[in-house]
């Protein structure tokens, strides 16, 4: 009796283990195939939040110019993301709500 209560438990968690693992290592393999495609001229973001671009590149280093003649040497496996043209551009907030953000609340308008 026991056996039937518990055997759907255990084909459901070993479910969720194979398919969570499965997701696990297609996440690795896409961040080794990324590592693998880096270019000199690539944007990138890091996993600290740095955005800059490969100046140079090693089996185990990239180099980043995060501003006009500052390069810093970061570890391959800080990078995160490449980051494409479309990327740039879902960046940029649109003037109304950025108009709205700098407006004091206690703002008093005549109308």
């Amino acid at each position: 009796m026991d056996l039937v209560i518990f055997l759907p438990l255990l084909i459901a968690l070993g479910a969720f283990m194979f398919f969570a693992s499965r997701r696990q290592k297609k996440a690795m393999q896409a961040t080794i195939d990324l590592h693998d495609s880096l270019q000199t001229g690539d944007r990138v973001h890091t996993t600290s939040g740095l955005v800059g671009t490969i100046t140079g590149i090693t089996e185990d280093e990239v180099e980043l110019e995060i501003a006009p003649g500052v390069v810093t040497t970061w570890m391959k496996l800080a990078v995160r993301d490449r980051i494409t043209e479309d990327d740039e551009f879902e960046d940029v907030e649109p003037e109304s709500t950025a108009t709205e953000l700098t407006e004091s609340p206690n703002t008093k308008t005549d109308g």
